[in-house]
């Protein structure tokens, strides 16, 4: 009887380990689920809960003659927050504290709206963060943190334009992208005017010509074109870096592929607004981006302004854009159209080159006589000779606020080390 009476206490103490085992096993898988990143976890993929408001980060600038430099910041930007909020200065404040700038409002705001890492904009936000501005970010914008580089933003009298922020507590620093800036683009096109000028003062209309149908002598220097007058890029691309711009994503089964190819150099609204439209032809846009030795072959001596990596990052940033091909050929021949499963291949009415179907060998003759191929009217007469002019019709005045920024840094910088000497 004790015997069974001791197997029946054994058998009991067994089943109540089980019971226990069991339910902590339970206990984790429920804990399991609940902490995974599904629509139903209380946890996201960034450990925040996911009862919690998202982190809404606030970026400003003038976004000038935008460039991958300007997208890396802001794709820097949005890793610290849930929402990146952009603010564009408006030209007024820019002509007061830089100088005229090159991209009238309207473009800068169509830039950065198609930026892909950009959740809202703010048009004409003014250039310094004032605590009446600041408090206006944290009430009505929800804003968490300002955001800038680490390279000095600084008014004309010296002052930094983000010592409101820093001093709340609200401030968040990222990387400057090195190698490239507007100040230095706007120097490239600066240096041809300036030793075209040497030979002929005022002509700039000979200047003009040189800059979009310029021919002459040039040679290949590290796979880049180096002609007379034009200044070299030495930004060296990085497989990192190309996959941090990249989408990451490939077309379905039965995707619809859109082509179209370019320089795009000096990635321009017009470029953006284009893209745009050939995106909505299908579902994956394959963006071709002609080579450095193509554009000035084609384009004139001073082209590209910007080398192929620079360009190709510019548009990879681009939200309308799902890959590239990063030195596409001049010619859409039948094989690139088999490989890449190309259904429709796109060119807008506003271009560079808009008499290609007049010369004797046509880059698009394939996917024409495919009946693959289409024109796309431009939404912005807009090109990058557009931009170029812009420039050197008023090329003292960039000088001088390229001047303008070296002095407003100087004083910045002396300031600074005068504080650090006390």
């Amino acid at each position: 009887m004790n015997k069974m009476g001791g197997i029946t206490s054994s058998v009991e103490s067994y089943a109540a380990v089980k019971w226990v085992v069991g339910v902590i096993i339970v206990g984790v898988s429920v804990l399991g689920f609940y902490s995974s990143s599904g629509p139903f976890g209380l946890w996201g993929k960034n450990g925040r809960r996911r009862n919690k408001k998202p982190i809404r980060v606030y970026m400003d600038g003038c976004f000038d003659m935008m460039h991958y430099g300007h997208c890396n910041a802001l794709r820097q930007a949005r890793a610290l927050g849930d929402q990146l909020i952009v603010g564009v200065v408006s030209d007024d404040e820019i002509i007061a504290n830089k100088g005229p700038p090159v991209t009238p409002l309207h473009e800068r705001l169509i830039m950065v709206n198609a930026v892909k890492w950009v959740d809202e904009v703010i048009p004409e936000a003014p250039y310094t963060i004032t605590e009446e501005f600041m408090k206006k970010l944290f009430d009505e914008y929800n804003i968490d943190y300002i955001i800038h580089g680490d390279d000095p933003c600084v008014l004309p009298d010296g002052t930094d334009a983000y010592a409101h922020a820093k001093k709340a507590g609200r401030y968040k620093q990222i990387k400057r992208t090195e190698g490239v800036s507007s100040t230095d683009i706007v120097g490239r096109m600066l240096l041809c005017v300036r030793e075209r000028n040497i030979a002929d003062t005022h002509n700039h209309s000979s200047l003009q010509r040189q800059f979009s149908n310029g021919r002459g002598q040039q040679k290949f220097e590290d796979g880049g074109v180096v002609a007379s007058g034009t200044r070299v890029s030495h930004f060296l691309p990085t497989s990192r870096r190309i996959v941090q711009f990249s989408n990451g994503r490939s077309p379905g089964p039965d995707a619809r592929i859109v082509y179209i190819d370019g320089a795009f150099d000096l990635f321009h609204a017009g470029h953006v607004e284009i893209l745009r439209l050939a995106r909505d032809r299908g579902d994956f846009l394959l963006v071709g981006i002609h080579t450095d030795q193509t554009v000035s072959a084609t384009r004139g001596l001073h082209r590209p302004i910007m080398s192929l990596h620079e360009r190709s990052l510019s548009v990879l940033a681009c939200r309308y854009v799902d890959e590239v091909i990063i030195g596409a050929p001049w010619e859409v021949s039948k094989d690139m159209i088999t490989t890449f499963n190309i259904s429709l291949v796109v060119h807008g009415t506003t271009a560079e080159n808009t008499d290609f179907q007049k010369e004797q060998s046509n880059p698009y003759a394939v996917p024409i006589s495919l009946g693959i191929f289409q024109i796309l009217d431009s939404p912005l007469d807009i090109t990058t000779t557009t931009i170029i002019r812009r420039i050197v019709s008023n090329h003292e005045a960039y000088q001088k606020r390229n001047e303008k920024k070296g002095e407003s840094e100087k004083k910045y910088y002396e300031s600074k080390t005068h504080v650090s000497g006390d």
